[in-house]
């Protein structure tokens, strides 16, 4: 049985870790737990309850493959619908009973000498596990903008990820700090109540239509009836999106293709030719996140709404002052400036071997083997870690990937009745080298600044080719890449062994 004596440590109750804890149940194993500094699971789609939160991957392409749903409400599902069904699924696999809420963990430090992971709860507990999983992904911490003064204003200040539903907006003036992928869904859901709404932007994004739309009774009994016809369903998404990504790798015909799709869509609803302008990005297509709306474009035609694209130069107890000296007075100042994504594990603090922490390790910018271990870190596996994000399919196929490569190591260790494996240091100084040299021909490195990139303009955040090779790389796990410790058997041990 795969890891039925090990016990197994995972940090968060979002897709990743209940990904891996469904796995472990779907092969008898108990002795896990799931720690989640929360008091409900569901990771982001627990903490992002703003106006229209929204996945921007198709429904049926965003849930388990082992457990497809075949009745979303909508062809692009809202946050309330994705969470509902993180639930179903921890119950139906019997996950809350491994959960232990409200626990967060500050610090994990490996004991070589006993060959486990001490972990220390934000609380003080100290808990010992022999295997640490980390599933609280990339985007997490929401970045805080270092805008002079913004600590002085008076009236309502939040982040998009952190959202205040006690704040009513009726006929206040607003000013949203960001236009990316959160801005563009709550922004279209708070038009028609503030009195006026500035969108501040800072760059313009590439944006295609949407096309969403309600499911049908007769498609939802059709999918639920013949559950084949979901699976299919699923599969051409995965595999239209995958054939998208010549894009990122610098396609000349595809970008056309899609730059042309952007631009007739602006043309389309942008009739004010300086606000089109404005509108139009200024680096190749692809480079940073690609948005789908349907609502964003129509409500900035709106008269309350107003694009500023000047630049902030401070903010004052009831105005923002921009560049050009303009001061909007407002009352709320909603932040859509996303999240620290490239500090992987943060505030965490994990110590590997010899007490090196893995912000020493990583020295300005993380890197992993497939995303999942690091040198100097025995047991110890990131889901959605560093070089696993994508551009172009469901972040669902990855970390499916991830927990299959997790309890391949696991099975793997028990068949050879190994204590610890530990990555090869050459080996993830190689593979590093080869996905930044892969990276260096996408469209996301010709784009100078990003979420995906850091202040040096490494690329820590996605994942260098299709899903498909990462699949394919993820199927088994090579132990030769690891140095491996056996297990110390006491003569006790070695006895029952022999009589069984």
């Amino acid at each position: 049985m795969v890891g039925a004596t090990r016990r197994i440590a995972i940090i968060g109750s979002g897709f990743s870790g209940m990904s891996l804890g469904i796995q472990l149940k779907r092969a008898g194993v108990e002795s896990f737990t799931i720690y989640e500094k929360a008091d409900r699971l569901g990771g982001t789609w627990r903490e992002n309850t703003y106006p229209g939160a929204a996945c921007d991957v198709p429904s049926f392409a965003y849930c388990f493959s082992f457990e497809q749903k075949t009745d979303w409400t909508r062809k692009w599902s809202p946050q309330a619908e994705i969470l509902t069904y993180m639930e179903d699924c921890a119950r139906k696999h019997g996950l809350f009973e491994h959960i232990r809420f409200r626990t967060e963990i500050a610090a994990a430090r490996f004991d070589a000498a006993a060959g486990v992971w001490r972990l220390r709860t934000g609380a003080g507990e100290e808990i010992v596990a022999d295997v640490l999983v980390s599933g609280v992904g990339q985007l997490n911490r929401p970045s805080i903008p270092a805008i002079p003064g913004l600590e002085r204003f008076r009236g309502a200040q939040f982040h998009s990820a952190r959202w205040n539903h006690a704040y009513d907006m009726h006929d206040k003036t607003v000013a949203v700090i960001g236009n990316a992928a959160s801005a563009i869904q709550f922004i279209p859901q708070i038009a028609p109540r503030v009195r006026r709404l500035y969108v501040l932007q800072r760059s313009a994004n590439w944006m295609v239509p949407r096309g969403d739309r309600a499911y049908s009774e007769a498609e939802k009994r059709r999918f639920g009836r013949f559950p084949w016809l979901a699976r299919l369903y699923r599969w051409w998404i995965w595999l239209y999106h995958e054939l998208s990504f010549p894009l990122f790798r610098r396609s000349a015909f595809a970008a056309r293709r899609v730059e042309r799709l952007a631009r007739e869509y602006i043309e389309r609803e942008i009739a004010d030719p300086a606000l089109r302008a404005t509108l139009v990005p200024n680096y190749p297509i692809g480079g940073k996140r690609l948005l789908i709306s349907d609502d964003y474009y129509p409500t900035l035609r709106r008269p309350n709404v107003e694009v500023v694209t000047t630049g902030i130069d401070h903010v004052e107890e009831d105005a923002i002052v921009m560049r050009d000296g303009r001061r909007l007075a407002v009352d709320a100042i909603v932040l859509a400036t996303g999240f620290e994504s490239t500090s992987f594990l943060a505030p965490m603090t994990i110590e590997g071997t010899g007490g090196r922490s893995l912000h020493d390790e990583w020295q300005g910018h993380a890197r992993a083997y497939l995303g999942l271990t690091v040198s100097g870190f025995p047991n110890f596996f990131m889901m959605y870690g560093p070089n696993t994000n994508l551009g172009h399919n469901s972040i669902i196929f990855m970390i499916e990937c991830q927990a299959h490569y997790v309890m391949e190591c696991l099975r793997q260790m028990d068949e050879r009745d190994l204590r610890c494996i530990d990555l090869r240091r050459d080996v993830l100084d190689a593979y590093n080298v080869q996905v930044q040299r892969e990276l260096a021909g996408t469209v996301w490195a010709a784009t100078a600044t990003s979420w995906y990139k850091t202040a040096d303009g490494t690329i820590t955040n996605n994942w260098s080719s299709t899903t498909t090779r990462y699949w394919w790389k993820t199927r088994r796990a090579d132990l030769t890449l690891y140095d491996v410790t056996a297990r110390t058997r006491s003569r006790a041990d070695e006895r029952a062994a022999a009589a069984a």
